[in-house]
């Protein structure tokens, strides 16, 4: 029966599209990241084929899908949820480019904020021919072609001084205030819980100045899996740290592109922040848990 039911799964994402995006597998293009990014920048493409493939939802509806998911795995939908960090549990306090220039007037940064802003999106848009990842341990080379292609600053103490700024709760405040509540409910109905993130080393001291850190059973950062999304290896490790199957577990992210296609195509159930669901209340009436 489980061989069943896990085939009838995968079936039904063969036949909804969850599994067509394959050639975006080796993609690294819109990363969420620990500095505060601009919006991912989908190819025209990219956009194409959004527009080309109906949604899941689009195509049975939400309650006939959580319907189809009650029937097979009962009121608890998902043995496990995934879930973003930037722009889904965190989110910057102040604007990068603002950031970037208060910090740096100090050390002779006179750039306008929408200057650094266009500067910085350029910059991260490029690829990064150091590494075929951005994120190698604490980020720093990268963060420091990024600091220096968004300001014309190549200082090295003004540098620290905003990597650091980052790693504090001055940085960063939580997206959804009653979300520690209701990882607790989650977490108390049997649902596992973890972070998929495209992030550096510091993803773990942020989560603790947050005082966020407890709330979870897994961390899964890029740069330690050394794979971002999109690509499916990150959401398979958090998976395997969880002891769950894919096809058990559902991911809740901003981005189209990095969160949904690449959890769809390791074999997940996802859901767009902002879009499919808008607060983690909902996340958890979804998967069946009531708070």
């Amino acid at each position: 029966m489980a061989v069943i039911r896990t085939n009838l799964t995968k079936n039904l994402f063969s036949a909804l599209g969850g599994r067509i995006l394959n050639p975006l597998r080796s993609g690294h293009g819109g990363y969420s990241n620990p500095f505060p990014a601009a919006a991912a920048y989908s190819s025209s493409a990219a956009a194409a084929l959004e527009t080309a493939v109906p949604e899941p939802f689009d195509l049975l509806g939400v309650k006939d899908y959580e319907d189809y998911r009650r029937s097979l795995y009962g009121d608890v939908t998902h043995k496990a949820l995934l879930v973003d960090a930037v722009g889904t549990l965190v989110v910057p306090s102040q604007p990068m480019a603002q950031i970037y220039k208060q910090i740096g007037e100090k050390y002779g940064v006179d750039c306008s904020e929408d200057e650094i802003l266009n500067r910085y999106r350029r910059a991260y848009e490029q690829p990064w021919g150091r590494s075929r990842l951005r994120y190698v341990n604490d980020g720093r080379p990268f963060w420091q072609h990024i600091v220096t292609s968004s300001t014309g600053c190549s200082d090295l103490q003004y540098f620290e001084e905003l990597y650091n700024y980052y790693t504090t709760d001055k940085a960063w405040h939580l997206n959804d205030p009653e979300a520690g509540k209701i990882f607790d409910a989650i977490r108390k109905a049997g649902v596992k819980v973890a972070i998929v993130s495209n992030f550096d080393t510091r993803l773990r001291p942020v989560l603790r100045a947050l005082n966020c850190d407890h709330w979870f059973d897994a961390v899964a950062v890029s740069a330690e899996v050394a794979a971002e999304k999109p690509n499916p290896t990150i959401f398979l490790k958090a998976c395997e740290l969880l002891g769950v199957e894919p096809e058990d577990a559902v991911h809740v992210g901003d981005d189209r592109r990095n969160d949904v296609w690449g959890a769809r195509d390791a074999g997940c159930d996802a859901w767009l922040w902002g879009s499919d669901v808008r607060s983690f209340k909902e996340v958890a009436r979804r998967i069946g848990v009531r708070v």
